[in-house]
């Protein structure tokens, strides 16, 4: 199994372009992912095996992999079902990360059978959760690591524009498993806060994958120096 100690304390880019974005493709997601390992990050957040599959070939770090789909009936949304994470797995990810959250699963899959199924082939399990009782859950059915990745995704979770810094504290404090900090962290002062409350790594995304989402925050401020950004 990937040895998570790999991953203490270091930046890990999330390059994850929706489908309607410019950089929506392998060549453009590669060379994502080897400028942000040419800045220092120790490790990478992909989504889908064909892509997982085209920047392995290109780098070596490792891989948090997950497969973002949308079932009916279901709102999860990552790797939702055990066929979608067998490809992940398949396609080269050393981390498989799953939708943690309490929400049904398509096809009237548990998350517990698909943990107890995914562990018997000693996979390094993320649980992507929104609340602490989540976490909880999470370490008490087998899963290696918690990130904070769905806090404020899902309605029943904390919404706010900040981190959430509030669950990060508190699961550091629940569980004893390595908890990762992932979400709307756009500065380094904020990625420098998360490690200093106890993230074990430190997740960041559009701050530094989706030049449309950075222009966006530069246009606003520019136009109106109060607004929210």
């Amino acid at each position: 199994m990937f040895n998570l100690e790999t991953l203490h304390h270091a930046l890990i880019v999330s390059c994850q372009p929706e489908a309607d974005e410019a950089f929506y493709n392998h060549r453009f997601v590669t060379g994502m992912a080897q400028a942000a390992l040419l800045g220092g990050a120790k490790g990478l957040r992909l989504n889908g095996p064909e892509t997982i599959r085209h920047v392995r070939m290109q780098v070596e770090a490792p891989v948090i992999g997950l497969w973002k789909r949308t079932y009916p009936k279901s709102e999860v949304y990552i790797t939702p079902t055990l066929a979608d994470a067998e490809e992940i797995l398949a396609a080269g990810a050393d981390i498989l990360a799953l939708d943690a959250t309490s929400r049904p699963r398509p096809g009237g899959e548990s998350l517990a059978q698909i943990v107890t199924a995914l562990k018997v082939k000693d996979v390094c399990l993320m649980a992507d959760i929104s609340t602490l009782e989540e976490g909880k859950e999470a370490e008490r059915l087998g899963f290696d690591c918690i990130s904070t990745t769905l806090s404020g995704y899902t309605p029943y979770s904390r919404q706010q524009k900040e981190p959430d810094f509030q669950l990060l504290q508190a699961l550091k404090q629940a569980v004893s498993l390595p908890v990762i900090m992932e979400g709307r962290i756009w500065t380094p002062e904020q990625a420098m806060v998360a490690q200093e409350l106890g993230a074990y790594a430190v997740v960041v995304g559009s701050a530094i994958t989706r030049p449309q989402l950075i222009a966006r925050r530069f246009v606003a401020r520019m136009a109106d120096p109060f607004a929210e950004i």
